[in-house]
């Protein structure tokens, strides 16, 4: 294989990687952000989890992120500001990709 051969492995394979710890984030940062509502809502425990679950299916509805948006909107109604939970969804990609990052 030729140098030229070689950088090219290297890109595509950091790409996949990114790609993968990006997809990776963003289904932690979802999980914590059903987690969050779930407490917000008054559940717990096994619920909490079913919650963060339904939170985490509910990104596969379209691309993009305004689908976890809807759903968790819709849940809370009026007991969190659409702007906290804005900010809390922003928030909580860096913690997820911390989280990601001490695991490995």
């Amino acid at each position: 294989m030729t140098t030229f051969d070689d950088r090219e492995n290297a890109f595509e394979n950091k790409f996949a990687h990114d790609a993968e710890m990006q997809f990776k984030a963003e289904a932690r940062r979802n999980k914590l952000m059903g987690l969050w509502v779930a407490e917000k809502l008054g559940k717990s425990g096994d619920e909490a989890d079913a919650y963060a679950k339904e939170v985490v299916r509910a990104d596969f509805e379209e691309a993009g992120h305004e689908d976890v948006m809807r759903k968790v909107l819709g849940d809370l109604g009026a007991v969190v500001s659409e702007a906290e939970v804005r900010a809390k969804y922003a928030e909580l990609l860096a913690v997820a990709k911390g989280q990601i990052m001490n695991e490995l």
